[in-house]
């Protein structure tokens, strides 16, 4: 995957992505602290369909942060500069995590440039107890104060699957750009709810996929942002927790080639 930097028109940053294949755009966006090598199973798998367009977010990777006051919208925002400075027209979304909130902006704010969008390990509206406490990690990430391990060790299971993952990325949250990865972190801990009461304008074919030992992105959010969109789909992933496409690439790529196929008609018939 050779990464590529383009000059966004409307900022004049620079945007770091990924691209092969041919076909439907397919953009991926993935977590906070991650990169866009963080999709490669998904990203060879899918390209042999699709024209797949894998991107890092601002402050990481090779593409630069957003300013330190930047909300979810502002990522949201940034995100349509990336469809438009690329001439994707309607793409497919898929995000991870932090990507998968921004993915779901993105078809609240631009239904007509999102053909379909699946979001993977997706927060919705969490209870008090789970927004306090990550509300406190990212004013600790925005103080310096960086613990890895806790994440890594609710990330991932004791499985030799998971942890090799698992190593691979330790080696991506530890060289992360801390400003970038501050900024980034504070959108998502506030992020959780900017969309909520928007979702039922999403009428493309939508889909939330977790793993059902995910204690942060949980099956319940999954199912409760399908009840909210026109026409959505669950999926759960049995025995796998937040970084279900590098534990689960099998699985998980062979449900986004099948969403990916699949019309609206068909998905409504289900």
């Amino acid at each position: 995957m050779t990464l590529t930097t383009l000059q966004l028109s409307n900022s004049g940053q620079s945007v770091a992505f990924r691209e092969a294949g041919k076909g439907q755009p397919v953009l991926l966006i993935h977590g906070v602290g991650m990169q866009s090598a963080a999709w490669g199973p998904q990203f060879d798998a899918l390209s042999t369909h699709c024209r797949v367009i894998a991107v890092d977010l601002p402050g990481h990777g090779g593409s630069d942060r957003l300013p330190s006051s930047s909300q979810l919208s502002d990522f949201v925002v940034w995100l349509h500069d990336v469809v438009s400075a690329l001439n994707l027209g309607s793409v497919a979304i898929i995000g991870h995590s932090m990507g998968a909130l921004i993915a779901a902006g993105f078809a609240v704010e631009y239904p007509n440039e999102t053909s379909r969008v699946a979001l993977l390990n997706g927060v919705y509206c969490r209870d008090a107890s789970s927004r306090a406490a990550v509300i406190k990690r990212a004013v600790d990430i925005s103080a310096g104060r960086v613990d890895l391990e806790t994440p890594l060790s609710r990330w991932f299971g004791d499985g030799p699957g998971d942890q090799t993952a698992r190593a691979q990325v330790a080696v991506w949250l530890g060289s992360v750009d801390q400003e970038g990865y501050a900024v980034a972190y504070s959108a998502f801990a506030q992020g959780d709810a900017a969309y909520a009461d928007k979702m039922s304008r999403i009428s493309c074919p939508f889909l939330a996929l977790t793993g059902d030992g995910d204690p942060n992105s949980t099956p319940a959010m999954s199912e409760a942002m399908v009840a909210a969109v026109q026409n959505g789909r669950a999926v759960v992933i049995q025995g796998h927790r937040h970084m279900v496409n590098l534990t689960a690439p099998d699985t998980v790529t062979e449900h986004l080639v099948e969403w990916l196929g699949q019309s609206a008609e068909e998905r409504i018939a289900q």
